[in-house]
């Protein structure tokens, strides 16, 4: 037998993708949304501007 036959298959590996996908999709989306509230100086105490959040999507 050659090594394709003897390995074991990731029936689910493309479930797995999309879980990935969706989830660093809503990690950034609740990234973005803390860091929309914050103020002028706070963005500047970690060395962002208002324009740097407008431009990050």
């Amino acid at each position: 037998m050659g090594f394709e036959e003897n390995r074991a298959r990731k029936p689910f590996y493309g479930f797995i993708m999309i879980y990935h996908y969706f989830r660093q999709k809503r990690l950034h989306r609740q990234a973005s949304r803390a860091l929309k509230v914050l103020s002028k100086e706070q963005l500047r105490d970690i060395g962002l501007t208002s324009d740097d959040l407008s431009r990050w999507k």
